[in-house]
């Protein structure tokens, strides 16, 4: 895989990541927790066997599972983008690995912590427990989806370890519905699994992908929040960016194109979305994907998260009206792999949910699009003449 040279680089002086080992947490919180699994206090998920290795921005190691996973799917995704999981989940299926799909997950209520500050502590942890110990109980390793989930999770994981008379409070909830006090060992972003399994998944491509050029969003939510425990790579910009989906683009033969606010928010950010949509709207286009398009000139753009990938890909009609520049695709790093390892583009990746025009990337990449169109009309027939309720995995891979 080659390597994206600081040279390269776009990036404003005050924003690089240093990733300098004085500036780490002085303690480890994964200790902490088998610190106090030792104390009898609650019960920590090991990462099951096999597992990689992976760095982080300070060099610590981070387990990341290969099979044996439990889907925490993200309700934005299933909702809005249902592509996306079902993306991820293909990617473990062609790979021959265990995962579950589970249908005992509720939300981690993301959304009421971030955007309406109106739950509290006790509620929030609980939630994320009851979570984890439904995998726990299910014999499956938690891999989450959303990356709101996953830099939520690691805010509950710090006040869980760090406040005693929470803990306390959490196990009696946890006792009323019947579960032990879990937590896992790592949490683990679906993209970081991606990343570690990015070369296996690249010799499985049938499409050639080299004539296409990629931007990459990367989440807030996945690198801004407890930075510590996100992946980084020397050999992916000489590690001072996640490399998680740069990586993945890059190990599949496509070209990055770089540009000058990849470190900005999508313009989601919670409460933007909620009460000033047309904030949400102006930044992703104009921030975004006008600066992407004027100085990379992208085929598509990749993301990590829900609220980025809805954004950035469901605010550009809004601003067409005015002539910004716009038009680029926005798919997930988990639906840019599939796609390149020819997943069925409607009956998988369900790109049609997505809102700009995704048919040039399409044909890019050499998939025949109005053939497969044809075929999943035809699965919406069958389904209309009752012969069957949904697709089944069956469909997907051998229809």
């Amino acid at each position: 895989m080659n390597p994206v040279r600081t040279e390269d680089l776009v990036v404003s002086r005050n924003r690089r990541h240093h990733r300098d080992p004085a500036l780490a947490p002085t303690t480890d919180i994964r200790e902490e927790l088998l610190e106090l699994e030792h104390k009898g206090e609650l019960i920590v998920h090991r990462v099951p066997d096999p597992h990689v290795l992976v760095g982080t921005k300070y060099g610590r190691q981070k387990k990341i599972p290969m099979g044996n996973v439990w889907h925490h799917k993200s309700c934005g995704q299933c909702g809005h983008i249902p592509g996306y999981p079902t993306s991820i989940i293909w990617l473990h299926k062609m790979l021959g690995l265990d995962s579950y799909d589970p249908t005992n997950q509720t939300s981690c209520t993301g959304w009421n912590y971030y955007a309406s500050a109106t739950s509290n502590s006790l509620a929030q942890v609980s939630v994320a427990c009851r979570n984890f110990a439904a995998a726990y109980k299910d014999g499956f390793y938690p891999l989450i989806h959303c990356g709101t989930s996953f830099g939520h999770y690691k805010d509950v994981r710090e006040e869980l370890v760090t406040q005693p008379e929470l803990r306390r409070e959490v196990r009696k909830v946890m006792e009323k519905l019947g579960y032990p006090l879990v937590f896992p060992e790592e949490i683990v972003h679906y993209s970081e699994w991606v990343y570690a399994v990015r070369n296996k998944l690249a010799a499985l491509k049938v499409h050639d992908v080299s004539g296409i050029t990629a931007c990459v969003h990367p989440a807030c939510h996945y690198h801004k929040l407890i930075p510590e425990d996100v992946v980084y790579d020397d050999e992916i910009y000489n590690g001072e960016r996640t490399a998680v989906i740069t990586g993945l683009a890059l190990a599949f033969g496509a070209k990055v194109g770089d540009y000058s606010t990849w470190y900005d928010c999508c313009g989601f950010g919670f409460r933007h979305i909620l009460v000033s949509r047309d904030f949400t709207r102006s930044f992703a286009a104009r921030r975004k994907i006008e600066v992407m398009i004027n100085e990379a000139n992208p085929d598509v753009v990749l993301a990590q998260d829900t609220g980025c990938v809805t954004s950035l890909d469901k605010s550009q009609f809004a601003v067409k009206p005015h002539g910004v520049k716009v038009g680029v695709p926005v798919i997930s790093d988990a639906q840019f792999a599939a796609l390149a390892m020819g997943a069925h583009p409607f009956r998988v990746v369900q790109i049609h949910w997505h809102a700009t025009d995704w048919r040039p990337l399409l044909e890019k990449m050499g998939i025949d699009w109005q053939s497969a169109w044809e075929e999943f009309q035809e699965d919406l027939e069958r389904i209309k003449r009752g012969e069957i309720k949904h697709l089944e995995w069956g469909d997907v891979f051998n229809g």
